[in-house]
C-alpha cells in the first residue's frame, strides 16, 4: 500500500480559516489533512513527526495581544511537551530538517516571521530579523488583491503560476518590515520575496493604495525561505480554491479551480515525489 501523504492545521488560542485550510488539502492532493489543537501538541497526544504539510491558519491568535501572533510565538519556542522533556519547538526544528513543508497564512505568516522561521537565513530558524505591523492606512482591510510572482523564486508554492494570482486579504497587520536594509537586500537578491502586491496586469510590484492594502515594504505581500519549502503570505490562497468563491463569479465564467488551490497541489506533489 502506498504512504499516505498527511497535513496537519493547527488551531487554538484564536485562530480561525482550519476547516477551510484542510479542505484546501484534501482537494489539493492529500490523502488526510488532520485540524488539530495547539493542545494536542503541548499534551504530546499528536506530533508534528508523523505528517508532512504544517498549515498555520489565519485568525487573531490570543487577541493580537503583544502585537499580532507574538504571544503564541513565545509559547511554542518555550513550551514543553507534557511527561516529555522535549520542547515543542524541537519538532518544528525536525520537521524542517526533515524536508517537510510549513505554509503559514495571514496570521500564521505572522507567527513564522516571529518565531524567525521566515525568511529562515542559514538555516536560523529561531532567529527573528523581520516583522507584519499595522497597516499603513490605519485600519482593517478586507479586499481582494493581485499578486505577481518571482519566476526565478525556488519557492515549492509558486511553481508553475506564470504572473500571479488573484487572492483575498483580511488583516489589520500586513505591513511588511525588515530589521535592516541588509535583511531586505537578501530577501530580494535571493529571490525570496515571492509574492508581490501589483495590479491587475501582474506587470510590475505597486506601493499604491488598495493595490497594495497595508503599505508592505517593497509591496511584499509573501516570502519564503532558502529552501522554498517554508512559506508565508498575508493573503488567503485557502479562501479561493473554487471559483464560487470568486467575487464576480456569477458575472463570468471562471475555471472551475481557484488561483490559491495550486499552492496546496504543489505541495501534495512536492511530498509525493521527495518524501514518500
Amino acid at each position: 500500500m502506498a504512504a499516505r501523504k498527511r497535513a496537519i492545521v493547527i488551531t487554538g488560542n484564536g485562530t480561525n480559516c482550519e476547516m477551510e485550510a484542510a479542505h484546501a488539502c484534501r482537494i489539493g492532493g492529500f490523502d488526510e489533512a488532520v485540524i488539530a489543537h495547539i493542545s494536542e501538541l503541548l499534551s504530546g497526544e499528536i506530533s508534528l513527526d508523523d505528517f508532512h504539510f504544517l498549515n498555520l491558519t489565519g485568525g487573531f491568535l490570543d487577541g493580537d495581544d503583544l502585537g499580532s501572533a507574538k504571544a503564541q510565538a513565545n509559547r511554542l519556542k518555550n513550551a514543553t511537551i507534557s511527561g516529555s522533556s522535549e520542547k515543542l519547538v524541537e519538532q518544528f526544528s525536525r520537521f524542517i530538517a526533515d524536508g517537510k513543508l510549513i505554509l503559514g497564512v495571514c496570521n500564521g505568516f505572522q507567527l513564522m516571521v516571529k518565531m524567525g522561521m521566515l525568511p529562515g537565513f542559514d538555516g536560523n530558524y529561531l532567529n527573528q530579523t523581520a516583522t507584519l505591523t499595522y497597516n499603513d492606512c490605519g485600519r482593517f482591510q478586507d479586499r481582494w488583491c493581485y499578486l505577481k510572482t518571482d519566476p526565478a523564486s525556488q519557492c515549492v508554492f509558486t511553481k508553475g503560476i506564470d504572473k500571479g494570482i488573484y487572492l483575498p486579504v483580511r488583516h489589520g497587520e500586513g505591513k511588511f518590515l525588515c530589521d535592516t536594509p541588509a535583511t531586505l537586500e537578501r530577501i530580494e537578491t535571493e529571490h525570496l520575496a515571492v509574492l508581490k502586491y501589483s495590479d491587475s496586469s501582474y506587470a510590475a510590484p505597486t506601493m499604491a493604495f488598495p493595490e497594495n492594502p497595508n503599505g508592505s515594504t517593497n509591496a511584499i505581500a509573501g516570502i519564503c525561505d532558502p529552501t522554498g519549502r517554508l512559506m508565508g503570505l498575508m493573503p488567503h490562497p485557502e479562501a479561493f480554491v473554487h471559483y464560487t468563491q470568486h467575487p464576480r463569479w456569477t458575472r463570468e465564467t471562471l475555471p472551475e479551480n481557484g488561483d490559491g488551490l495550486i499552492i496546496y497541489q504543489n505541495a501534495a506533489k512536492y511530498v509525493s515525489e521527495r518524501l514518500l
